[in-house]
């Protein structure tokens, strides 16, 4: 038997293994739910969708409302009006914001591939047994969690690197994250040591078996671990306040940032009257822009989360 059929082997017996346990019984410990705690449940969960939605809806609607209808209603909108697009279109016509949106895409992009090529790498190298210092190399690692040098220290090590000013700025100072790798490494040890083992017998090299056997394997994780790292580039704002100069180089959340928090005007923006979106319209638009892009992706990384998470976690 190939390794091939060996991996495909252990798939075929990991599916029937979880039909059989979700075809089975209700344990003995675990009691049928009561009426009355099936209905807790269900209003909960209810009150979580409705502060979670409210707030979307009310940012939603007031991007998409007429200047009329935001100065009717004081602010936000929550009863529909008019509806203009009038603030999509005055921030995506070739703005500041449009530069930010496309900078926040390149260095989330470029940052994501990086960090997962290099967690990937680490991780693999600290699951073998015996490989080259693994123990000095995993307990660096483990000091870096509790213990950091600062901001001052890590201003001074990115200016002597030449970095400032510059999208690398945005990207190598938190390319690599501790935990990440920690959560990649268990879910690598758990990985049934006898397929590798076939691999290594049929000549396999560490190359091969990590990009045919390993990262097959580990779909659920990897896919976790990388919205990790989307999440964290795209959101991040601190690294830019402090290593970028040049306006035209900040990402998006550092002009959410501006225009929302600090009060600051949308260059653009005309007054009352004149047809152009209002103030409150162009601001919840921004916020609306920024949450797109991980609205769309987490859906497919859903069904991933719990299972490459808890593995990881577990198996380490």
């Amino acid at each position: 038997m190939s390794i091939i059929d060996k991996v495909q082997a252990s798939k075929n017996t990991t599916a029937t293994f979880r039909k059989q346990r979700t075809g089975a019984e209700r344990p003995a410990w675990e009691e049928e739910p009561s009426a009355l705690g099936r209905a807790g449940k269900v209003i909960i969960l209810v009150m979580v969708v409705l502060a979670v939605l409210g707030p979307l809806y009310t940012i939603v609607l007031t991007s998409i409302s007429s200047q009329a209808t935001i100065t009717r209603a004081g602010g936000l909108v929550l009863i529909p009006g008019e509806i203009s697009f009038a603030a999509y279109q005055q921030i995506l016509d070739g703005g500041v914001v449009t530069r930010a949106v496309l900078v926040s895409v390149g260095v989330t992009a470029t940052g994501t591939f990086i960090s997962m090529v290099v967690s990937i790498l680490c991780a693999y190298g600290l699951s073998r047994p015996g490989s080259f210092a693994h123990t000095p190399i995993l307990f660096t690692l483990l000091i870096t969690m509790f213990f950091s040098a600062g901001i001052i220290p890590a201003y001074l090590l990115v200016s002597g690197l030449g970095l400032i000013n510059s999208y690398w700025a945005l990207i190598l100072p938190g390319a690599v994250s501790v935990f990440n790798i920690i959560i990649l490494r268990g879910f690598f040890m758990g990985i049934d040591k006898g397929i590798l083992e076939s691999a290594r017998i049929d000549g396999a090299s560490e190359w091969r078996t990590l990009s045919q056997i390993v990262l097959p394997m580990s779909k659920a994780v990897t896919a976790v671990i990388a919205l990790f790292y989307g999440v964290g580039y795209w959101n991040a704002f601190f690294n830019a306040v402090l290593y970028i100069n040049d306006s035209a180089k900040n990402p998006l959340q550092v002009v959410l940032r501006s225009y929302v928090l600090q009060g600051v005007s949308v260059p653009g923006q005309v007054d009352v009257g004149t047809g152009a979106a209002a103030g409150p319209a162009l601001q919840m638009a921004v916020i609306v822009l920024a949450t797109i892009p991980i609205l769309l992706v987490y859906p497919f990384v859903q069904k991933h989360f719990t299972k490459g998470v808890m593995i990881g976690a577990v198996k380490g």
